[in-house]
């Protein structure tokens, strides 16, 4: 059998022009109207190069689009944490086959079917101060000191934002993280458990080593996620209060509906070179520490 050629190498040729006319190019292209002054009261053969005067001024404009940045990486951080971690665990619960466990993994599951959007307007609905459903149960159990501007205290909305995106992401993870454990030989636990390991003692040195893959898997699309997260945040807050939960993708929103094109498709592309970067170094961190099987 020739190991080396299965199939004749035109097969490529199609998903490669593919890839490049709907992926590539357009990618290029925004890149290079980011070096331009491109607006909606400039015409095509109008535009002027303008170097890097987009990229500076979002770094050093009086609308502080560098806080979108940082609340971008800020966000793709922290939402990794609380849904890789507690996904991780009931991972590892229902595989142990617990009653009801395909029940349970429905339930779990159904949230990250939803559309964002969807998602958004229930929350947005729900964690209403005056009229949201949270609120008035904590009036109704009499506890209700405890009530909360959940989307409007500055103290407040970014963990009503984690709330809403970890209650969506966690069963997605969480199904990665079965399909990953399930690949795991029972054998090995046996022989841990004869050489007295406890519940710890295997978490860390059987299942965790072995499920580097799928950590892995979790940890990239996260990341990309967290990077381009829009939805969630312009239903919820819109950027708001203030500018104080503004993304990279609301600024650009913002931007490119406000006609300044060449300042939108510039923080496109900051937001590409850092998903890539970030994306890259993830899997060269990740595939290092892989357990060969």
């Amino acid at each position: 059998m020739n190991k080396k050629r299965i199939y004749p190498q035109w097969f490529l040729l199609v998903p490669l022009v593919l890839y490049i006319v709907f992926f590539l190019f357009p990618g290029l292209m925004g890149v290079f109207y980011s070096f331009t002054d491109w607006s909606s009261r400039s015409s095509v053969n109008g535009l002027h190069f303008v170097g890097l005067a987009n990229y500076i001024e979002i770094f050093t404009s009086n609308k502080d689009y560098a806080s979108g940045i940082s609340n971008t990486l800020v966000f793709t951080i922290i939402s990794n944490i609380v849904k890789i971690i507690p996904a991780l665990f009931l991972a590892i619960l229902l595989q142990e086959g617990i009653k009801g466990k395909g029940l349970y993994r429905t339930l779990f599951y159904l949230p990250s079917i939803l559309p964002f959007v969807i998602i958004g307007l229930v929350f947005k609905s729900v964690l209403n101060y005056n009229t949201g459903l949270l609120n008035g149960v904590l009036e109704f159990l009499h506890i209700g000191f405890l009530k909360q501007k959940w989307l409007s205290d500055l103290n407040v909305v970014w963990k009503s934002i984690f709330g809403v995106d970890a209650w969506r992401g966690i069963g997605y993870v969480m199904t990665i993280f079965m399909a990953g454990l399930s690949a795991i030989p029972k054998s090995y636990y046996e022989a841990a458990e004869i050489d007295g390991a406890n519940f710890w003692a295997k978490l860390r040195y059987v299942t965790l080593p072995m499920m580097t893959g799928s950590i892995m898997i979790n940890l990239v699309f996260g990341i990309t996620y967290g990077l381009k997260v829009f939805d969630i945040v312009y239903v919820l807050t819109n950027g708001g209060p203030g500018h104080a939960t503004e993304v990279l993708t609301t600024y650009a929103f913002q931007l490119y509906s406000n006609g300044q094109y060449g300042m939108s498709t510039a923080l496109n592309a900051i937001l590409l070179i850092i998903t890539a970067a970030v994306g890259i170094l993830v899997v060269k961190v990740m595939s290092r520490q892989e357990v060969q099987q």
